[in-house]
């Protein structure tokens, strides 16, 4: 028997209707899978019946994918590939196994020999990047940054990093701290340093900017709860 393949499907990143931000064949393949193995179970519900809303939810098998999974409970989920079905990965935005835990399903998927087929789709790490005008040849993605003294090192090492091997950083912040974190940024790191903060990317309140600390030190913003990526860079 032939075995399945995994497929990852990039999913929204705002609200919008899929066929703004998806390629049709991505909407039409989706309709075809039985099989789910998903970041976040109503996330994934509401993006398929978005996709299509004559798909019937209760007749697929979804299986979660998260930061909570034991380790030793992944390469299971890959069973209905081995007996010949096609397995859809959806993460809770954006495209799967890019910080996101489908990273570790499809290195099981490697190590079985199962096919993996990424599908085009929306990334915030790419987008923001296109829209900042920083260096698209050199940049690291960093996640998460620490709290508290671990925080300004990783300011320190990110400044080090753009100064010596001309590599824009891109980071993100738990929604509700954003415009903490804008502060700590301007009060910490050189004035002259460019900082892009990108929010809603695809949605009807996108908003890329990027302008030097100085002025964001000044500038009036909001971006308190609202999903944003963060990146830094000087030229």
């Amino acid at each position: 028997m032939k075995a399945g393949k995994v497929i990852l499907f990039p999913s929204l990143l705002a609200e919008c209707p899929p066929a703004a931000v998806l390629p049709m064949s991505n909407i039409e393949l989706v309709r075809q899978v039985r099989y789910f193995v998903v970041e976040e179970l109503r996330t994934a519900r509401r993006f398929l019946k978005a996709c299509d809303r004559n798909i019937v939810i209760d007749d697929l098998h979804f299986e979660v994918l998260n930061e909570h999974t034991p380790h030793s409970d992944v390469e299971a989920m890959l069973q209905p590939a081995l007996e010949g079905h096609d397995i859809g990965v959806i993460s809770e935005a954006g495209c799967p196994a890019v910080a996101d835990p489908g990273a570790d399903l499809v290195a099981a998927a490697q190590r079985k020999g199962i096919e993996v087929v990424p599908m085009v789709g929306p990334s915030s790490i790419l987008m923001s990047l296109m829209g900042s005008g920083f260096n698209g040849q050199s940049f690291a993605f960093i996640g998460y940054l620490p709290f508290g003294s671990g925080r300004v090192a990783a300011f320190k090492q990110m400044e080090r990093d753009i100064r010596t091997r001309r590599q824009t950083q891109i980071f993100i912040e738990t929604p509700y701290r954003n415009n903490k974190l804008i502060e700590e940024m301007a009060t910490t790191l050189p004035g002259e340093m460019l900082l892009c903060v990108a929010c809603d990317i695809t949605g009807e309140r996108q908003s890329i900017r990027t302008m030097p600390l100085r002025r964001w030190k000044t500038e009036k913003y909001n971006y308190d709860k609202r999903p944003a990526i963060f990146l830094l860079y000087s030229d």
